[in-house]
């Protein structure tokens, strides 16, 4: 493979805050960024040198994007495949249609991993009421029933629990936009932890440590570098993460999302071949962040070190923050050790909206966990 040298230009599908942290890792290194994005005044369009305003699945705007590119990539997994495809007409497109095909659709997915052998939860398939239904009870109302694509932060998601009011399953089926879904058993979670992959072209790949991970109403609320697991643990999470990269041939980032059950085994949730909210804390904890890294692997220059220099942590920052009665004190925020902000320039905060998050390093885990925590509620 050849490389693809600073001074060329990197075409991102995308420009939410991946799309522009990606692109400020890439400006580092010295490539021009043109991304392509439904909303012209999206984060990552103050960053980049042009923005190409489409939707994802306009084919045509992803050509045009590719042909002023020396190569492609993406920040999220709404971008459709005739886009991926007329794309890479033009320009190496990583990760590739065929990778995005199975991860975009969790029914996909699920089949690959399963058919794989790679540790997966009970699941069922649904493509009716009657059948969504029917899964539900077989979980004994205890699971989550999740739209098949477009759902992320807890959106195109419904928790159902056994002591819950019982909802029609037409009613649920129309809540999700009447169209397949998955629905899966409730696991006894020990904890949710996440493994960053990087791939090159030719195979080479390095591992991160493990993320720790904790949710607030299915919405990622504060990760953690490094996970605090058992050495064995350690093993075999990153190599669980490396076994799927390399079978999907993954030329980027892979994240994968995994369970600890209580008494310590590991179940995949869910992947994404792309930059990962639960890494943003590589930017303080590791030697390489996950942004420059994926810069480095879709061109094919040498993987930086994946080594944890430094504890970190980050805690995202929703649009609620903003609807109080009185602007977010990010003086007070940044006062505590250790403490940076990062802001995405998103103008409109909405609740559940990501708009930012802050970030902590500590002598420990706990320590920059409990700065990031203190520093939010100082906002």
């Amino acid at each position: 493979m050849n490389a693809i040298l600073p001074g060329s230009t990197i075409g991102i599908l995308g420009g939410g805050q991946l799309g522009r942290m990606t692109a400020m890792a890439a400006r580092s290194l010295g490539y021009r960024i043109q991304v392509l994005d439904p909303d012209r005044s999206c984060p990552a369009s103050f960053v980049v040198d042009s923005c190409f305003t489409a939707p994802f699945d306009d084919a045509h705007a992803a050509a045009d994007l590719a042909r002023g590119s020396d190569v492609v990539t993406l920040e999220i997994e709404q971008v459709s495949l005739a886009s991926m495809e007329e794309a890479a007409r033009h320009a190496p497109v990583r990760p590739s249609a065929s990778v995005l095909r199975i991860v975009q659709d969790r029914i996909r997915q699920k089949t690959w991993l399963q058919q794989a052998g790679f540790p997966i939860g009970e699941w069922q398939a649904a493509t009716t009421a009657d059948e969504l239904g029917w899964a539900v009870q077989q979980f004994a109302r205890d699971c989550f029933i999740k739209a098949t694509s477009g759902g992320y932060d807890g959106r195109s998601q419904i928790r159902v629990q056994p002591n819950s009011p019982q909802q029609p399953e037409l009613e649920m089926w129309k809540l999700l936009g009447s169209r397949p879904c998955v629905i899966e058993r409730a696991q006894p979670l020990d904890s949710e932890i996440s493994v960053l992959v990087a791939r090159r072209p030719g195979g080479e790949a390095v591992v991160y440590s493990p993320a720790l991970n904790h949710h607030e109403a299915q919405i990622l609320d504060w990760s953690a570098i490094p996970a605090a697991l058992s050495p064995e643990l350690h093993a075999q999470s990153t190599d669980l993460a490396l076994q799927i990269a390399q079978q999907l041939e993954v030329v980027g980032l892979l994240v994968v999302e995994m369970f600890v059950l209580r008494g310590g085994r590991l179940l995949v949730n869910e992947l994404a071949p792309r930059p990962h909210n639960s890494y943003h804390a590589s930017e303080r904890a590791c030697i390489t962040s996950q942004f420059e890294q994926a810069v480095r692997a879709i061109c094919d220059l040498p993987l930086g070190q994946p080594d944890v220099i430094q504890p970190a942590a980050i805690s995202n920052l929703l649009g609620d923050v903003w609807l109080g009665s009185r602007p977010p004190a990010f003086d007070r925020a940044l006062a505590i050790p250790g403490v940076r902000l990062h802001l995405y320039e998103k103008s409109v905060p909405r609740p559940g909206r990501k708009m930012g998050h802050l970030s902590a390093i500590g002598a420990t885990v706990t320590q920059a966990v409990e700065r990031v925590l203190q520093a939010r509620a100082a906002l």
